[in-house]
């Protein structure tokens, strides 16, 4: 078939760009991963192909060098051959937390001059344990930055690198989760007090004061997530000498909208959050929730979220005894005004056109 007919040339396809979403793990359960996701589905929207690209989980494109603590980084061709038919990249993380300097000073340098945007969760000066690395975050001129909250933005800034804040979205929509069949899994009977953590345990993440409020309010304390970084010796002694049930164990039916529904309440003592999404989810969900005074909690708390302390038990356990719904309407409507998905999405697409990277 010629490419002409009666003189006029076939319009052209549209060819779809490509953007390769790059981090240790992808496909997860963890904040970088859920957010990953977050941010493809609104690059979908923005009319983008998307590839995954990562040591561990789920991907497209898996290079074990990638992941955390891999011993060698994936190879310069490894890496350019993975991102070949990128026309932009998105890093998530990788670049910024020292999980694998190695495998992120690679990406940096394959990345550099091409269009990427720098997604920044947690630098190494937010983390006592990685103060000491300096080579994370690098920059490039080619490259756009964005943070998840305001604080790290500015302490980029300080850094001489200028970044554009976009928090975590969530799904305002998303449907309830089945309490019943939650609580019959973990064997929960309907007058058992319950609250949820659905955290990794991990030492900022405060087992101790969760614990402790589940102790003075008479519930049982369902932990989520499995121990890392070394936790599990203190986890197993705390655990050990807790003054309430615990159940440890993730969410028997799958997606966290059961473990909210199961609950009674979500607890949130963190001492440091990048963001903290838990809090959120609970506002969706329409669960009261006490969090922990750690910084960005601070930041998130000025869009007017109504939380309650979680090293004193009064404030919970008055709402718990008359529970106040419009504090649970209000929540829910705080999320829908500042952190929904179609928000992020035009948030991308600000980021994305500054820059003349939007298909």
């Amino acid at each position: 078939m010629g490419g002409h007919h009666g003189g006029h040339p076939l319009p052209e396809v549209p060819l779809i760009p490509t953007v390769a979403l790059l981090s240790f793990r992808l496909g997860r359960v963890d904040g970088v991963s859920v957010v990953a996701a977050h941010w493809a589905r609104s690059l979908r929207e923005l009319g983008f192909d998307v590839v995954t690209v990562a040591g561990d989980g789920p991907v497209d494109r898996l290079l074990p060098g990638l992941a955390v603590d891999a011993p060698d980084p994936p190879t310069v061709e490894e890496l350019t051959a993975a991102l070949a038919d990128a026309d932009l990249v998105v890093v998530a993380n990788l670049c910024t937390i020292p999980l694998n300097v190695p495998a992120a000073l690679m990406a940096a340098s394959v990345l550099r001059g091409r269009p990427a945007v720098m997604h920044h969760h947690d630098p190494p000066w937010q983390r006592e344990r990685f103060a000491h690395v300096t080579e994370l975050p690098v920059d490039d001129r080619a490259w756009a930055h964005v943070t998840i909250n305001e604080l790290t933005r500015g302490q980029l800034a300080e850094r001489g690198i200028e970044a554009t804040t976009i928090y975590n979205g969530f799904d305002v929509d998303d449907p309830p989760g089945d309490r019943a069949a939650t609580r019959s899994a973990l064997a929960v009977d309907e007058g058992e007090r319950l609250f949820a953590h659905p955290v990794r345990a991990i030492a900022r993440k405060n087992v101790p004061a969760a614990l402790a409020l589940c102790e003075a309010l008479s519930a049982t304390y369902w932990l989520l997530g499995g121990a890392e970084e070394g936790y599990g010796d203190e986890l197993a002694r705390l655990v050990g000498g807790a003054r309430c049930r615990v159940i440890q164990a993730p969410c028997p039916l799958g997606p966290l909208r059961h473990a909210y529904a199961a609950a009674d309440a979500v607890v949130f003592p963190s001492t440091w959050e990048g963001f903290g999404n838990p809090p959120v989810e609970a506002a969706i969900h329409r669960r009261p929730v006490a969090v922990g005074d750690y910084p960005i909690a601070r930041e998130l708390r000025e869009f007017g979220f109504r939380w309650f302390p979680s090293d004193d038990p009064g404030p919970l356990a008055a709402f718990l005894a008359a529970p106040e719904p419009n504090l649970l309407d209000h929540n829910a409507e705080v999320v829908r005004a500042h952190f929904s998905l179609e928000i992020v999405t035009e948030r991308i697409a600000a980021v994305l056109e500054a820059r003349g990277w939007l298909p």
